[in-house]
């Protein structure tokens, strides 16, 4: 048994979570709606203020779908309640960004700058000139915004210029190790 897949799941006041007949759950709370379609094998049950996944069977498909089925709508409860975030950092010098209207204005170190517009679900806000904060309520599109950013001007591993998630750990390479000999 899925030991993940075991355990119910709470719903928290102010949020409503209702199952379509082809397993679609639409959650509904104080920070937006989220809607999925999940596997139609999956077995959803809801208790009053409780969810549970169980599953059809012991094929390794259904073990395999029984975390993952229950991890998606408890996500999906958490980012509707508390929402998510993912906070970049922006390392070099003259890098900045600034927040103009609904989107990001980069300067990284190109000849033109960077514009990256908020899309729906997904907002930017930018404390400082060197911080960038992506957030919403669906945990899989702003870890995916996030990583669109990130794209934008990676960090480069001799001086680790570029835009990193906060608290990334970037292996530095030395450089150049025989300078003076011939």
């Amino acid at each position: 048994m899925s030991r993940i897949g075991r355990k119910h799941i709470d719903i928290p006041a102010g949020v409503n979570v209702t199952l379509a007949s082809d397993n679609t759950i639409t959650v509904k709370g104080p920070k937006g709606e989220l809607t999925r379609k999940l596997h139609g094998d999956m077995i959803i049950n809801i208790d009053g203020s409780v969810i549970k996944v169980e599953r059809p069977s012991e094929d390794n498909l259904h073990k395999s779908l029984h975390g993952l089925t229950r991890t998606l709508i408890a996500n999906m409860i958490e980012g509707v309640t508390n929402g998510y975030s993912k906070t970049l950092e922006i390392q070099g010098v003259g890098y900045r960004v600034q927040k103009q209207g609904n989107s990001a204005v980069f300067t990284i170190g190109y000849s033109h700058p960077v514009v990256v517009q908020e899309v729906p679900g997904i907002t930017i806000d930018v404390p400082n000139g060197l911080t960038v904060v992506v957030s919403g309520a669906d945990k899989q599109q702003v870890g995916q915004f996030a990583a669109q950013i990130r794209e934008k001007k990676p960090p480069e591993p001799y001086h680790g210029k570029g835009i990193r998630y906060a608290g990334e750990h970037i292996r530095m390479k030395e450089g150049k190790a025989g300078k003076g000999k011939k």
